[in-house]
């Protein structure tokens, strides 16, 4: 048999490297340009004589022992074969995995082979001497349990889940685990230690574990939380910047200044989410300058609670003036295109849809001026008057313009309101309720005029005033005929795309600028 040596120079440097215990394999073996067996073979030499003198330095009394041979590769090869016969007629394969016949390898060769170089030398002596060992590794019983949830496991879009589901069902179906460890792309050992994972410990082990958090780390983050919410509490201007309202960037150098540490923008991002704080545009709120705005909000309210059988309440406003052109809007386009009008356009007519709308039957009458005056007023009373000539009373709520509050107007409304004129026309009694002054958005009839915009005027182009003006009063026809089908009082149904529910209610937003 042939035997390998080295150098004394050599054999002297892994000496004092596993006495020193500096010794690395890999290292070792690239710097003195043997192979690592070797330089694992003499490791095992040296190992006995460190241990026998552990205070020995450079210079001492005592030489580092040079070997004159060690035992060569081949020769450990066959050693390692002929330990495995012996394990083989001892009949102990039948219940031992590939790793418990390693462990016995060692208990008897204590600085044998590693798992990696043992494995490949196992299986290429089972081949030649046509051993197979019993295939302990396989699953051989899964719970019900685990079967559904390892059927789940294989629906879900978790790469994780779905290969350790798939190498435990297919373990359990005996397939070879070279095919199992192609199907999920990853080595032997991998799956293998899965397997026993499994077997082991159930399904938990297949499990993500949670991670630890560093506790050190955990209560920096807190402390940065702390110290910014402080910050974004104090004016950027009292930290240097010129700004009114906090940025980012801002944040990230004031709060380097101030407490000696850095902080990145997307920290400081993530820190204010989970803080609760986000950018928002301030909403401009519509209030009413009116000091006298909750009576006569109480007295329609009043009227609205207790509005008799033979009595109507009209919500009263104006649509328009608006010109009839091509307009713009939301609209179904396919993808990539988008809709273009003309900026400057001329005008193919203009006109005011005066308009009033009963709440109990939630009816609208409607006709087109092209004035807002107290004359539209009075001839829109007059038209009421006519059509609900049955009724005892008739309230009529509109916003603080100048007409609907005007010398004329009330004039007017005191003559219809005469015992003369009533006896003569039979007509019935006038009150007003006029909302609080610029209120407009309380005005029940502009959510009407909203659906009635984004349903026929966004998106159009009218060829003529006319045209424009039958679409408008179709739409209204349309609106009267269902809830004259379907009685409701206003508020109590939606109509097509109107901005809010059409029912008298102190909190809505009836008018909304950009549908008008």
């Amino acid at each position: 048999m042939s035997r390998q040596t080295i150098s004394k120079t050599k054999q002297t440097a892994i000496g004092r490297m596993v006495i020193a215990g500096t010794i690395n394999i890999k290292g070792t073996a690239r710097q003195l340009r043997v192979s690592r067996n070797t330089v694992k073979r003499y490791v095992n030499k040296y190992e006995p004589f460190a241990a026998t003198y552990p205070d020995w330095i450079v210079g001492s009394t005592y030489r580092l022992p040079i070997f004159k041979s060690v035992e060569p590769a081949q020769a450990m090869q066959e050693q390692l074969f002929a330990i495995l016969s012996n394990i083989v007629h001892a009949g102990a394969t039948n219940l031992m995995t590939i790793t418990e016949v390693w462990e016995k390898y060692l208990q008897i060769r204590p600085h044998g082979y590693k798992r990696s170089s043992f494995n490949n030398l196992f299986s290429r002596w089972c081949k030649e001497n046509k051993v197979n060992l019993h295939q302990s590794w396989h699953v051989s019983y899964i719970p019900e349990s685990d079967l559904a949830i390892f059927r789940q496991w294989l629906r879900s879009g978790n790469k994780r889940k779905w290969e350790r589901a798939t190498v435990i069902l297919a373990s359990k179906q005996n397939k070879p685990t070279v095919e199992i460890a192609a199907k999920v792309d990853h080595g032997v050992d991998c799956i293998l230690d899965w397997i026993r994972s499994y077997k082991k410990q159930g399904i938990t082990a297949l499990e993500k574990k949670p991670r630890r958090a560093n506790e050190a780390l955990s209560t920096g983050q807190q402390e940065k939380r702390a110290n910014l919410i402080r910050l974004i509490h104090e004016s950027p201007k009292l930290h240097g910047f010129n700004r009114t309202s906090w940025f980012q960037a801002d944040l990230s150098a004031a709060y380097q200044k101030r407490y000696g540490t850095a902080i990145s923008t997307s920290s400081i991002s993530e820190y204010l989410k989970k803080e609760g704080y986000v950018y928002r545009k301030a909403r401009e709120v519509l209030t009413s300058p009116d000091p006298d705005f909750r009576e006569k909000m109480d007295k329609i309210k009043a009227i609205l609670n207790n509005l008799g059988q033979k009595e109507k309440f009209f919500s009263v406003d104006e649509f328009g003036p608006f010109a009839v052109k091509i307009k713009g809007g939301r609209s179904l386009v396919k993808r990539g295109e988008r809709k273009t009008y003309p900026q400057i356009q001329k005008s193919k007519g203009f006109t005011i849809c005066t308009a009033a709308l009963e709440l109990s039957a939630n009816q609208i009458t409607h006709f087109y001026s092209n004035k807002k005056n107290t004359d539209e007023m009075i001839k829109l009373i007059g038209l009421l008057l006519i059509k609900y000539k049955n009724e005892e009373k008739l309230y009529f709520s509109w916003d603080a313009a100048s007409w609907h509050a005007s010398r004329k107007l009330n004039e007017y409304i005191d003559d219809i309101n005469s015992h003369p004129y009533r006896a003569e026309h039979a007509t019935p009694l006038v009150e007003l309720a006029p909302l609080p002054a610029s209120a407009q958005f309380l005005n029940v009839i502009e959510s009407v005029f909203s659906g009635l915009a984004k349903s026929v005027i966004h998106n159009s182009d009218y060829s003529c005033l006319e045209e424009c003006q039958s679409a408008i009063t179709q739409y209204f026809q349309t609106r009267n005929k269902h809830f004259i089908a379907h009685p409701h009082k206003a508020g109590n149904k939606i109509w097509g795309k109107e901005l809010v529910v059409p029912a008298f209610k102190d909190s809505h937003n009836c008018k909304d600028p950009k549908y008008r």
